[in-house]
C-alpha cells in the first residue's frame, strides 16, 4: 500500500482548496464522520476491509443529528415545482431508506449482489432506492427516463438484472421487452394506479416497517453499475465498489464540491449519470450537507433562475449546456437568493460563456472533468485562480499526465493523451471493470497508465487543457485540429446558441473542418450564406485561420446522449457516409 500512501500524503494535504480551510464548527462536525479515516489520510493505516456507505456514514450523521450537533439544514430537500415539497432529515433519511430495504428484500426476494435497475425521473423515491440497495448489498443499476425499450431490452439483457423499478410511463416499453429478458422476475411500479404484472411500490412501501439490519459489505464489493452513454459504441458495463464512489470522499475531503454541513447543493444532472450518484448521494453526504433537488420534468431557464431566487441554494453544479441556455437570458432581472458556488461539468465550457456569466452575476464557473469510470480527474477548486479554458488541476489520488502512444509522459505543453496512473496499485476511485468484458478493461490500461481516449495538454502549474476525444481530432493539410477551439470561437458570436465541430471529407485536404450550428431565435432569419461568411471570418480572426470551418450547416438541434453529451460521432459518421 505503499503508492496509496504516497498518493494519500502528496494530494491530500498540498491540494485542499486555499480559501476554505476546515474551521469551527462545521470541522468538528466532519470530523465526527472523518477522525476515524485520519490515519489513512495520513498514510499510517491501510483502508478498511469492509465498508458500506450507508452504515459507516449516513447512519453516523444520523446519530450526530439525533445528538443535536447538526444545524437544522435538511439532509434531502425536494421540490416539483408545483407546490410540492419533501424534506428529510438524515434520521428521516435512515428509517425510509430501511422500509425501503425490507420492500427489496422482503417483498421483491432481491438477495445481496443481485442486480436491480431503476429508471426514474428525479423523484425522491430514486434516493431511497440507491440508499435501500446499500443497506441490502443490492446492485444498482441506474438509467434515464429517456430510455426507448430497446435501450432498456439491452440494458436488462447485458446485466441479468432480476428486478426493475420504473415509472407508469416507461412500464409498458418494459413489458413489450421482458418476454426476451430470462433473468427478470420482478417488475415494481412507482405509481399511484396499478398494472397487470407489476407490484406497486408505494403499496408495498407502505406495509412495510423498519426494522432492517445493514448488510456487512466489502470496500471491494459492487455497488453501482452504470451504462456508459455510448458516444463510440454500445454502451459498456462500468462497474464500481462501495470504495471508489462510497470510501473515496472521506479520503479526499473537501476538494472539489468544498462543502459543509450548512451548505445546500443543486445538481441538475439527469438520475442516470455518475455526476448524479457523487453529486447528489455520496460527496454531499459524506460532509452532512443538504442535496436539494427540483423534479425538473423539462430544463427551462425560467425554472433554474427562479429556483435561484426562491431557495437558500449556495452551490449549483450542471452541464455546459445548462449555463450555456442561462447566459441567453438577462440575469439582472434575477437576484440569486444564496448561490456562491459554480461548477460545469460533462463537457468543456467554453470560456465566452464563462465570461458572460461571470459579468452578469459576479460568479465564476469552476470546471470539473471526469470519467464514468474515475469519478472526477480534474477540477478547478475553490480558491484556485481560472485559467479560461483549462479544467484546473488533478483531483487527489490521482496522478495525471499526459502521455504519449507508448505511455511516455510529454513535457508541458505538449499535446497527449489525458492519463491517470493506475500500476503498481489501482487508486482509490477507479471503477472495478467493464462487467462481462475483460477485453475492453484491458484496452483501457497503457503501460503504467489508465487512458481516457481524450487529448489535452498540461502547462507549467499542472492547468490541464481538453483539446478533444482522440477520434474526434481533425487533421487537415497536415494540421490537427481540435474541435474544442473551433466550438469555442464559434460560441463567441452573438448568433451561436450551439455548435458541434466535426471532420468532413474533402479531396484536396483529406478531410475539413464542418460546423453543426444552432442558431439564436434573433438569426433565424438571416440570409445564411451572408452569415456562413460572416460566421467563418469570426473564426479566422477569433483562432488560427486554419482552423475555421470550410463547412457550416445550420442545424434545429444537435444529437445528443442521455446525459447530455453531444454525439459527434454521430455527426461525424454522417459526414463520411458510414
Amino acid at each position: 500500500m505503499k503508492l496509496f500512501k504516497l498518493q494519500c500524503l502528496k494530494f491530500l494535504w498540498t491540494l485542499k482548496p486555499p480559501s476554505s480551510p476546515f474551521h469551527g464548527h462545521a470541522r468538528l462536525l466532519v470530523s465526527d464522520v472523518h477522525s476515524q479515516y485520519e490515519p489513512i489520510r495520513q498514510g499510517k493505516q491501510e483502508i478498511p476491509k469492509y465498508f458500506n456507505f450507508a452504515s459507516d456514514v449516513l447512519d453516523k450523521w444520523s446519530e450526530i443529528e439525533k445528538a443535536g450537533k447538526r444545524p437544522s439544514n435538511p439532509a434531502f430537500w425536494w421540490i416539483d415545482g408545483k407546490g410540492e415539497e419533501v424534506k428529510w432529515s438524515f434520521q428521516e433519511l435512515g428509517f425510509l431508506s430501511r422500509k425501503v430495504a425490507n420492500v427489496l428484500t422482503k417483498g421483491c426476494g432481491l438477495q445481496k449482489g443481485d442486480r436491480l435497475i431503476v429508471i426514474l425521473p428525479r423523484i425522491p423515491e430514486w434516493w431511497l432506492v440507491n440508499v435501500a440497495c446499500m443497506r441490502a448489498g443490492i446492485v444498482l443499476i441506474p438509467g434515464v427516463s429517456q430510455l426507448s425499450a430497446k435501450d432498456i431490452l439491452y440494458r436488462l439483457q447485458a446485466s441479468k438484472a432480476k428486478c426493475i423499478i420504473t415509472t407508469d410511463k416507461l412500464a409498458p416499453a418494459v413489458d413489450s421487452v421482458a418476454p426476451e429478458c430470462q433473468f427478470l422476475k420482478t417488475k415494481l411500479m412507482v405509481s399511484k394506479g396499478s398494472r397487470e404484472g407489476w407490484l406497486n411500490f408505494t403499496e408495498l412501501y407502505r406495509n412495510q416497517d423498519a426494522d432492517h439490519s445493514c448488510v456487512k459489505t466489502r470496500i471491494q464489493d459492487p455497488m453501482i453499475i452504470f451504462f456508459t452513454s455510448g458516444t463510440t459504441g454500445s454502451p459498456k458495463m462500468t462497474q464500481h465498489s462501495q470504495g471508489s464512489l462510497g470510501f473515496r470522499p472521506l479520503l479526499s475531503e473537501r476538494y472539489w464540491l468544498d462543502l459543509t454541513p450548512s451548505g445546500i447543493i443543486w445538481n441538475t444532472a439527469d438520475t442516470g449519470w455518475i455526476l448524479t450518484s457523487i453529486a447528489s448521494i455520496f460527496d454531499p453526504w459524506a460532509f452532512g450537507s443538504c442535496i436539494f433537488i427540483h423534479n425538473l420534468p423539462q430544463v427551462e431557464s425560467s425554472v433554474i433562475l427562479n429556483t435561484l431566487c426562491r431557495f437558500p441554494i449556495d452551490t449549483l453544479l450542471g452541464a455546459p449546456t445548462l449555463f450555456r441556455m442561462l447566459v441567453q437570458n438577462d440575469l439582472s432581472n434575477y437576484k440569486f437568493m444564496n448561490l456562491k458556488y459554480c461548477m460545469s461539468g460533462g463537457e468543456p465550457l467554453n470560456p465566452e460563456v464563462m465570461e458572460q456569466w461571470k459579468s452578469q452575476t459576479g460568479l465564476d464557473i469552476h470546471e470539473v472533468y471526469g470519467q464514468t469510470e474515475t469519478g472526477v480527474i480534474c477540477s478547478v477548486f475553490k480558491g484556485m485562480k481560472i485559467k479560461p479554458g483549462s479544467m484546473g488541476k488533478a483531483a487527489p489520488l490521482y496522478d495525471v499526465q499526459i502521455i504519449d502512444k507508448s505511455a511516455n509522459i510529454l513535457p508541458a505543453g505538449q499535446e497527449g493523451e489525458i492519463a491517470v496512473r493506475s500500476k503498481p496499485i489501482r487508486p482509490l476511485g477507479f471503477f472495478s471493470e467493464y462487467v462481462d468484458n475483460p477485453k475492453k478493461t484491458a484496452e483501457t490500461e497503457r503501460g503504467d497508465f489508465y487512458v481516457t481516449g481524450d487529448r489535452g495538454t498540461m502547462d507549467e502549474d499542472g492547468y490541464f487543457q481538453f483539446i478533444g476525444r482522440d477520434d474526434d481530432i481533425i487533421i487537415s493539410s497536415g494540421y490537427r485540429i481540435g474541435p474544442f477551439e473551433v466550438e469555442s470561437a464559434l460560441i463567441e458570436h452573438p448568433a451561436v446558441v450551439e455548435t458541434a465541430v466535426v471532420s468532413s471529407p474533402d479531396p484536396l485536404r483529406g478531410e475539413v473542418v464542418k460546423a453543426f450550428v444552432v442558431l439564436s431565435p434573433a438569426f433565424s432569419s438571416s440570409d445564411l450564406k451572408s452569415l456562413t461568411r460572416d460566421l467563418q471570418d469570426h473564426v479566422k480572426k477569433t483562432t488560427a485561420p486554419y482552423k475555421y470551418p470550410r463547412k457550416v450547416e445550420f442545424v434545429q438541434e444537435l444529437p445528443k446522449t442521455v446525459t447530455g453529451k453531444i454525439k459527434r460521432n454521430e455527426l461525424r459518421n454522417k459526414e463520411w457516409g458510414r
